[in-house]
């Protein structure tokens, strides 16, 4: 039996949505402006990279066909040539340009309602939720209360935080509610227990995740997060992929955050790295041992954490050299019946204004189990992904999208 490889490059998008100015994203493109910056010495960086974007493995699988497809120019550093893979993009449909939203239409089951979202004001939450979590969680208040960047808010406030023991809790445009300690002044597993009892809160909220957000350091010059971050993510819709997978008694492997992103909820053995590398490790472990007829999901963070928020063009840039390079160990891994398709969830272009994720298109790789080369097309919605591998899978068809011929 055929088994699935669905990867994940979180935020990931080739080109700018059709309603992308609804979500104030026109002219976003992930990867057109990531090639533009690297061909125009805006990717070059002292000990890290320089030049050209260069992407072989996946332009080879079609990545620059997928890219010119959905904004209908050639992106440089591209050679265009005769895909091995099948290649096309995805429109999200899903309501938000969130991780949750954007997985969970890949797994086939789009989010069509309203995620609740807090105000861009301050203080950005209620009163009521703010005076709940001080009371539960015998705080001896809260910092921040504001939209932020992750990053920016510990610099700003760590110090405060360390001395006074208050959490840093602060939100962005998603639907999350975060919330950052020092791993070792505050506790992990009291910032764990904290987010529970934030996720019990944000329910009638509809709130889509809560957000362990760890960090260690002494002074602003040297607070990091850690890679103990945690997702308490409300739970997915009912027939989703991992669910009909595990009903039908298949192996079921989830690799990086897959498990946070669905509540735990059918993601059967969860395995979680440090970083893209890390769980790239995973995933050539997972492909040795996982039977037939399995399905193994991963999902690569760094791009959006690490660069993307950040915005970061020429580290998003060698991040993403860095998974071209070890695409070559992944396909060497694969049986010759394995069937890999990868895809993102959404965008966060480096070059745009704002540290938000950016409502895009996302490219769609596949390849392997006999899958014809060549376009698939715009796929109107991402939920296409799911129901192409449920029928590679012999499982169940689900209630939303289209399979292609795979």
């Amino acid at each position: 039996m055929t088994r699935a490889v669905l990867i994940v490059l979180d935020s990931v998008g080739c080109g700018g949505a059709e309603d992308a100015g609804a979500f104030g994203d026109a002219g976003a493109d992930t990867l057109g402006h990531i090639a533009d910056a690297c061909a125009s010495g805006l990717g070059d960086r002292e000990g890290l990279r320089r030049g050209p974007l260069e992407l072989p493995r996946l332009d080879a699988l079609g990545l620059g066909h997928a890219m010119k497809a959905s904004t209908g120019r050639t992106p440089p550093g591209f050679a265009m040539g005769e895909a091995r893979g099948q290649w096309g993009y995805g429109i999200e449909t899903s309501r938000g340009k969130d991780t949750p939203s954007g997985h969970w239409e890949i797994a086939g089951t789009p989010v069509d309602f309203d995620w609740g979202y807090f105000p861009d004001t301050i203080p950005a939450f209620p009163e009521s939720l703010t005076a709940e979590l001080i009371l539960e969680g015998g705080l001896p208040g809260i910092l921040g209360n504001k939209h932020a960047s992750g990053t920016v808010v510990i610099e700003e406030l760590g110090r405060e935080h360390f001395w006074t023991g208050k959490p840093i809790c602060y939100t962005s445009a998603d639907s999350v509610f975060q919330i950052a300690a020092h791993e070792e002044a505050f506790g992990l597993a009291r910032l764990y227990e904290l987010c529970r009892i934030a996720r019990r809160l944000c329910d009638p909220l509809n709130i889509g995740r809560v957000i362990a957000r760890p960090f260690v350091g002494a002074t602003a010059a040297d607070f990091v997060r850690t890679a103990n971050r945690k997702d308490f993510a409300l739970p997915p819709p009912d027939g989703n992929l991992l669910q009909r997978a595990t009903r039908a008694g298949r192996a079921v492997v989830s690799i990086g955050k897959i498990g946070d992103i669905f509540a735990h909820c059918d993601t059967g053995e969860e395995r979680k790295g440090k970083n893209n590398d890390g769980n790239l490790d995973l995933l050539i472990e997972a492909l040795r041992d996982t039977p037939s007829g399995g399905l193994i999901f991963v999902n690569l963070v760094d791009f959006d954490s690490e660069y993307g928020h950040r915005r970061d063009a020429p580290g998003f840039a060698a991040c993403l050299e860095a998974f071209d390079r070890r695409l070559g160990e992944i396909e060497a891994a694969l049986r010759p019946d394995d069937f890999c398709l990868i895809t993102a969830d959404h965008g966060n272009d480096p070059t745009y204004a704002g540290f938000d994720h950016t409502r895009e298109h996302v490219p769609i790789l596949s390849f392997g189990a006999g899958a014809p080369p060549g376009p698939i097309g715009a796929r109107k919605t991402l939920a296409d992904i799911a129901e192409t591998i449920a029928a590679k899978l012999g499982l169940p068809k689900g209630a939303h999208g289209t399979a292609w011929p795979a």
